[in-house]
């Protein structure tokens, strides 16, 4: 029956070519000069619209990016919004009328808001499709008039569709809208006679020119299948619209209900961002000097000390002599040197012999004590009798050679001489000084300047209440209607993520509904909608 349809056609303005593939695995179910290159027209704007979410993706341009129109572009013929030369206007309305009306001013000023001219923007277009595997599609502008070298293919432009569904599902809802505000003008639809004519259809974009004939891409969904088609060479709206209904009914009947889905890859290349900017450094001479005054010592080992030949002989004598037999040769060591004994400890006395040698000291001192004063024993006597108390042993475990040596007479060596018991007690030294935790940084250079966008605070009456909901309107099939919800809340995650969705079938139709929100945040999502032209209604739950 299909081939006899497409056999019994018409003669046409313009060769015809069809292609049909299920959208799920992207494999072809019906291909008819599926390869020849053709003027595809407006589904040009296809591409279009894929570099503009693409360019929204990357953070290169936003949705409220006001964009120039340019004297090209103002100048382009119908169809058209009507811009002015001069006039600005957000994204989000160029993209409406692009897709909805399929104006031609509002796709030339998308091309060269993003990419600086249309010449630009055709070249990133045929970059794009390449990277897509459309190999048999080149573009020269950005609406799709008839231009020397601007050429597709019917199964090119299929599978850029597949990629529109896939890549940009928050998206997608565009292409099935019947109308839309274009922030200057409400524009209808090109392709609201087939959507609702034929069952389960949900876009996706309309084309026309005297040497392309009626060209249509359109996607439609029946329980779990969907597919996609193009149709290039039409006679008509209405002979396009039939042919396109025959592929689609056929085709549904030749692939299975269920099958594995097989997403498209994305793209490697993308969109080119604007170039980001990066911080100069710039060392100055101040910022890398060093500064003595900040440098300071965290730790350090103790001081050494050369060891006298009297405590050289000390320290060798321990393991094999008891403390007295040291001293002894450490004082001949010393008496050699010049260096005079100071005091020693007092040795042990030997049992039974301790009262004698008191009686004995006591009767010699006495004896010196009364001895004349000339007498030279009285004045080594003397001060002896006076520093006569038991000497204070050292804090350290060890004798050191503070304890043993006490300062020289003019001949002896200075280091002997000066040094000190508080200079010898490392034990008791002063902890050193913290090291300084100064950073010292380079010198940056003016770098990114970009200003820091404003945040809109939004302040909302608490509600704790979560027994309302939203209506989105009535569809006339179940599918449509969770399809609208689908969207939705791919859409809008951040409101309806948390939401209770059901499909509502009522005598006028289905009606797709959001539930468990709250009264403020209901209000706040329908408040959205209606700002982007879509019926929503707050009810109770």
């Amino acid at each position: 029956m299909l081939a006899v349809l497409v056999l019994g056609l018409p003669a046409a303005a313009a060769p015809f070519a069809a292609y049909v593939m299920d959208a799920r695995t992207g494999q072809p179910i019906y291909k008819q000069n599926s390869d020849t290159r053709l003027h595809p027209a407006s589904l040009t704007k296809m591409m279009t619209l894929y570099m503009a979410f693409t360019a929204i993706e990357s953070g290169q341009v936003r949705l409220d990016s006001k964009f120039t129109i340019s004297s090209n572009a103002a100048a382009e013929p119908p169809s058209k919004l009507g811009l002015r030369a001069g006039q600005k206007i957000e994204l989000r309305y160029l993209i409406r009328a692009a897709a909805i009306k399929s104006a031609n001013d509002a796709a030339t000023a998308i091309g060269e808001g993003i990419a600086g001219s249309e010449e630009a923007f055709a070249q990133r277009m045929t970059q794009m499709a390449r990277a897509l595997g459309m190999n048999n599609t080149q573009f020269r502008n950005a609406n799709g008039l008839t231009q020397d070298g601007h050429f597709s293919t019917a199964h090119d432009m299929s599978e850029l569709g597949r990629h529109l569904f896939y890549d940009f599902p928050q998206y997608y809802n565009l292409f099935s809208r019947r109308s839309a505000d274009a922030g200057i003008a409400k524009v209808a639809s090109t392709n609201r006679r087939f959507l609702d004519a034929y069952q389960g259809a949900d876009g996706i974009k309309t084309g026309y020119t005297r040497a392309a004939g009626f060209n249509l891409t359109a996607s439609a969904q029946r329980g779990n299948k969907r597919l996609i088609a193009s149709v290039f060479g039409g006679t008509s709206t209405a002979h396009r619209n039939q042919v396109m209904a025959e592929l689609l009914d056929s085709s549904f009947t030749r692939i299975p209900d269920r099958v594995r889905e097989v997403r498209p890859a994305r793209p490697r290349l993308v969109a080119q961002a604007a170039p980001t900017r990066r911080a100069k450094v710039e060392p100055t001479p101040a910022a890398t000097r060093p500064e003595p005054q900040r440098l300071v010592l965290q730790a350090s080992p103790p001081p050494s000390t050369r060891p006298t030949a009297a405590a050289s002989t000390l320290v060798a004598a321990r393991p094999t002599m008891n403390l007295t037999e040291a001293l002894q040769k450490a004082t001949a060591g010393a008496s050699a040197q010049g260096t005079v004994l100071a005091s020693s400890q007092r040795p042990k006395a030997r049992p039974g012999s301790r009262n004698q040698a008191i009686e004995q000291a006591v009767a010699n001192a006495v004896a010196l004590d009364e001895a004349p004063a000339a007498s030279p024993s009285a004045s080594l006597a003397q001060p002896v009798l006076a520093a006569s108390k038991r000497p204070v042993r050292s804090p350290r475990r060890s004798a050191s050679t503070a304890d043993v040596i006490s300062a020289a007479p003019a001949a002896a060596p200075a280091p002997v001489q000066q040094a000190s018991a508080e200079d010898m007690l490392l034990d008791s030294s002063r902890a050193p000084k913290p090291r300084s935790e100064t950073v010292i940084l380079a010198a940056m250079g003016e770098g990114d300047r970009t200003p820091t966008e404003e945040l809109e605070v939004v302040r909302r009456p608490a509600d704790s209440g979560r027994n309302w909901g939203i209506a989105l309107g009535m569809y006339k099939s179940k599918v449509e209607a969770e399809h609208r919800l689908v969207s939705m809340a791919l859409q809008d995650g951040s409101i309806f993520g948390g939401a209770r969705r059901d499909v509502a079938n009522t005598n006028r139709g289905f009606e797709p509904r959001f539930g468990n929100l709250t009264k403020s945040v209901a209000q706040l999502a329908c408040d959205r909608l209606h700002s982007r032209s879509q019926e929503c209604t707050v009810i109770a739950n």
